[in-house]
């Protein structure tokens, strides 16, 4: 084969292309899945448990990868009916999950709840179980 004709380096060029320009990264377009249960419990202004349920129509946001400084959403979904979310069609990686909770020492009154998750396989169901969030009543 002779490397100096233009024919050569093309063909070399389409190779490494294709080695290295289909790594996936975190994101949509795999077929892994996170998901759980949002459960809230409510407090009066005296901090007594007043009231739980698991949360219809709440929402919860997922951020690709933790790059640090990192601090906008990628996507986010409302809860179902009985408080369940899924974030679907996920590739490996590394996510954050985050809801909004109430916070009583907080200037803005919320703060965010954050999650970190790891996808290791292609096909991962990642189940973060029942996550409690905090709401004043």
């Amino acid at each position: 084969m002779n490397f100096k004709s233009p024919l050569s380096f093309f063909f070399i060029a389409i190779a490494l292309f294709l080695t290295t320009g289909c790594n996936k990264v975190e994101g949509p377009g795999g077929a892994a899945t996170i998901k759980g249960i949002i459960h809230v419990q409510e407090y009066d202004g005296a901090n007594n448990l007043i009231n739980e349920y698991d949360a219809p129509k709440f929402d919860v946001y997922i951020i690709y990868g933790n790059e640090e400084g990192e601090t906008y959403f990628d996507d986010d979904i409302e809860t179902s009916f009985d408080g369940g979310f899924e974030f679907n069609y996920l590739e490996p990686g590394n996510y954050q999950i985050f809801v909004y909770e109430d916070c009583n020492t907080c200037q803005s009154g919320r703060e965010a709840k954050m999650i970190d998750v790891t996808i290791s396989e292609k096909k991962d169901i990642i189940d973060l179980g029942t996550i409690n969030v905090f709401q004043n009543f």
